[in-house]
């Protein structure tokens, strides 16, 4: 083999990584029952039968990338909230991933699908201890259980809003809204 296609070689935890990614796109983009696995391999340069290999079932894929999801939103709010305690680590918690979902509305979107795919009770309970785990955090930071409660309820509404692509819309009720969910009480 020559130094070139040796270094072009990806190990299975490289090319799972790499999958999960583009997976992540193509559910945001098309949810679980619409994604084509035959897209997602074509993205990272594989065959169909190697994605299956590495994860099995589309359903497993599916869980990896929503599991994916939850972990890069609980990371993203640890380091935001280091240091700091209660309600002003769950506005800074709030406040990294408005940054955040401005900038890259793929993770928000496949949790949004994954949401929407909770009919399954597999996805079901991934999604929940997902979200639990996030919530687990914000309570940890020693914030009212109100505040937690406001923190959850303005982050949903965001994560509507967002969903709709309204976070910078000259429309006036969306404005509103924002502008409401940035209030300290």
């Amino acid at each position: 083999m020559s130094p070139a296609s040796t270094s072009a070689r990806k190990t299975a935890a490289e090319r799972r990584e790499q999958i999960i990614d583009a997976a992540v796109s193509e559910f945001a983009d098309h949810g679980f029952v619409g994604a084509s696995t035959d897209s997602i391999a074509r993205a990272v340069g594989i065959s169909q039968p190697y994605l299956f290999r590495l994860f099995g079932t589309k359903k497993e894929l599916f869980v990896a990338a929503i599991e994916d999801c939850f972990e890069s939103t609980l990371e993203r709010f640890r380091e935001a909230s280091t240091g700091l305690e209660g309600h002003e680590a769950l506005m800074a918690m709030g406040a990294a991933y408005g940054e955040w979902i401005k900038t890259d509305t793929r993770r928000l979107r496949a949790q949004m699908q994954a949401y929407a795919a909770c009919g399954d009770p597999d996805i079901r309970e991934v999604v929940r201890r997902g979200f639990g785990r996030i919530v687990q955090l914000a309570e940890d930071t020693g914030a009212t259980p109100e505040d937690v409660h406001l923190f959850f309820a303005r982050g949903m509404l965001l994560n509507v809003i967002a969903s709709m692509e309204l976070l910078d819309s000259p429309e006036s009720w969306a404005a509103r809204l924002i502008a409401s969910c940035g209030r300290v009480r």
